[in-house]
């Protein structure tokens, strides 16, 4: 591949050339991806707070639902906040379901208990969850997040996007927010000065034209608000799903597939501030490999993420700092603690 890292950072991609990246040696790749990145690999001191379990979407992706399940009170999360700040963390990250019975008033109410208490940085709610809250408002996306905004939401996860091709997400996610609507969250959401990241579930029903087709409309909404901040993308965990009971996905993609598709996201989306590595659907290993195939950061110390491990990830449901430390100079790389937004806080050698 001859190309140099000025001249990556110029092209304006079509479809059918990143499709034909995919076909491209995955080592070849990793090389080109990589060169785009300096020698730091970033981490985040955050905690997950999943406020929510009981999701109406029931997407066949997702074992995390749960019809009987919980929600959590204000005053819970808000303890939740109290244990990550006093463990160091600047970033809560705050998910959860479709909840029928969450409105408006119960996210304002947390935000705001929790920017009165803490200086720390209020990372909430995925596109889906936003358009599904507009719905149940009856009012505009806008209107949620100008109110959600003014409460206290710095920016937003990149969740829900899974694959943005409406053919695949009837099987996978039937329920929810088409592409385009997830689209225009985040559109509506960066023009209002809220960052977000965005994510890709890889490894299930799609195939390369389909990650072709997600990464285009990614790389072209960035051209256009330059709003997102990270791209992270995920492998699909079939256990206690219902796309595995259906057969229609027996087991997790392989490693070179993982590699390449870190690799090829990092060259398309060379608009893009960071590609992550993140090590809960990874594995320690693999995550580490991939900061020499195009990934630059390696997500958080998380502190208590229940979505995928509920798919059957087995990795750690918290990561020390001094480990995610680890990785990264075992990486042949050096640490970085970052914030939400990509500020350095400081490098250690």
């Amino acid at each position: 591949m001859e190309w140099k890292k000025r001249d990556i950072g110029k092209i304006k991609w079509k479809k059918r050339d990143i499709e034909g990246l995919f076909n491209l040696n995955v080592h070849e790749l990793g090389e080109t991806a990589n060169s785009l990145n300096t020698k730091l690999a970033t981490f985040v001191v955050n905690r997950h707070i999943n406020y929510t379990d009981v999701c109406i979407s029931k997407c066949p992706l997702c074992a995390f639902h749960n019809d009987n399940g919980y929600l959590m009170s204000v005053k819970e999360v808000v303890r939740k906040a109290k244990e990550a700040v006093n463990a160091g963390a600047t970033e809560l990250h705050i998910v959860g379901g479709h909840n029928p019975e969450v409105n408006l008033e119960y996210f304002e109410e947390m935000f705001s208990a929790i920017k009165a208490k803490f200086q720390v940085v209020v990372k909430a709610l995925t596109a889906t969850e936003v358009h599904f809250l507009s719905k149940i408002e009856k009012c505009s996306v806008k209107e949620v997040l100008s109110r959600l905004k003014a409460a206290g939401l710095d920016a937003m996860p990149g969740g829900g996007a899974e694959i943005l091709d409406d053919r695949i997400r009837r099987i996978i996610c039937p329920n929810k927010a088409t592409s385009d609507e997830w689209l225009a969250v985040m559109r509506t959401a960066h023009k209002m000065g809220i960052r977000s990241n965005a994510t890709m579930l890889f490894g299930h029903v799609e195939d390369v034209k389909h990650r072709a087709r997600h990464l285009y409309r990614l790389w072209k909404l960035q051209e256009e608000t330059g709003g997102f901040l990270a791209f992270i993308p995920l492998v699909f965990h079939p256990e206690n799903t219902e796309l595995k009971r259906r057969g229609l996905v027996k087991e997790k993609t392989s490693p070179v597939d993982v590699l390449k598709t870190i690799a090829v996201s990092r060259i398309v989306l060379h608009n893009f501030a960071s590609v992550r590595a993140y090590w809960v659907m990874l594995g320690e290993k693999l995550a580490q490999i991939a900061l020499n195939y195009g990934a630059n950061d390696v997500d958080g110390t998380l502190m208590e993420e229940r979505v995928t491990h509920a798919a059957g990830a087995k990795t750690p449901l918290y990561m020390p700092e001094d480990k995610l430390m680890s990785i990264i100079k075992g990486a042949g790389k050096i640490p970085a603690e970052r914030d939400t937004f990509y500020n350095i806080l400081q490098v250690i050698p």
